[in-house]
């Protein structure tokens, strides 16, 4: 690992570490804290898919959607108005909106073989995105003086990777250079997600072979076509599969680095008391 040790993390003048986990169980909130301490550069991938890799997909898809209003559509072929995403670290509504859901169109879902184009660009643009984490390393300190790191992945990274394999591009070049942390949730956290995205559910991004089986399974079970199928239904009946489907790949990913709880997690309320928790990760990995 980066720090061989606790006394290792604590003493290293540049402390860099990348969070992976489930989304919602903290990643977010400690990377936004520890940037508000002022000594951390906060690197979103989500942002980056955002605004550096599917910037163009996002604007020109919200186009399309303009070029079907009269009014809209003289103006921008005149060039008179301009369209484009309002992506912030805590907005990254633009982002989903584009990969969108399955289904009937009546409902707002998309034909199957242009949720699959779209999900594809979103796996092509996370691992550019991850892979850049070094760049942004080393223009963070060179750029703007910032001593430490983190780095705050999207839940999906775990579709991307093949953590049982030493050599697989993108862990191996995280490794080189990021403390990698899984936040690691239990049942209860589980249950509240489940609870959370059925309340408002979002589109997601799955790895090709489980959105297939998800796909074919859930028009088997309800005797749909692929024109029938409500999106939110879907990727409602999807989601807690897809957490169970990614569990393990999350477990395996923490070979790679430590493991820290979402209740410690939610506990932390400085950098002092980061670095504390970190410190006791190593420890315990080290046992």
């Amino acid at each position: 690992m980066l720090y061989s040790s606790a006394e290792d993390w604590r003493a290293a003048p540049r402390k860099r570490v990348l969070f992976f986990g489930m989304s919602g169980l903290g990643k977010t909130y400690v990377s936004n804290m520890l940037r508000e301490e002022g000594s951390w550069f906060h690197y979103s991938i989500d942002y980056r898919i955002g605004t550096r890799y599917m910037g163009e997909y996002i604007a020109d898809n919200a186009k399309a959607e303009a070029m079907k209003v009269p009014f809209l559509r003289d103006l921008l072929l005149t060039d008179s108005i301009y369209i484009g995403s309002n992506l912030t670290f805590e907005n990254l509504t633009p982002v989903s909106a584009y990969l969108g859901k399955p289904g009937d169109p009546a409902k707002g879902g998309l034909a199957m073989h242009e949720y699959r184009r779209r999900q594809d660009q979103f796996r092509q643009a996370e691992i550019y995105a991850l892979l850049d984490t070094h760049y942004f390393i080393d223009r963070a300190e060179r750029l703007y003086g910032y001593p430490h790191f983190i780095c705050d992945t999207g839940g999906s990274i775990c579709e991307w990777v093949d953590p049982e394999d030493p050599k697989d591009p993108v862990m191996s070049e995280l490794d080189k250079h990021t403390l990698m942390v899984w936040i690691k949730g239990d049942d209860a956290h589980t249950q509240e997600l489940i609870r959370r995205f059925d309340k408002a559910p979002k589109p997601m991004a799955y790895q090709p072979e489980f959105l297939t089986w998800a796909w074919e399974a859930y028009l088997a079970e309800t005797g749909k076509t692929e024109t029938q199928v409500d999106p939110d239904t879907f990727i409602r009946w999807t989601y807690a599969k897809a957490l169970a489907h990614r569990q393990p790949r999350y477990e395996a990913m923490a070979n790679w680095g430590i493991t820290v709880t979402a209740d410690a997690v939610a506990a932390v309320r400085d950098e002092a008391g980061f670095i504390d928790l970190i410190a006791d990760a190593i420890e315990a990995h080290r046992a």
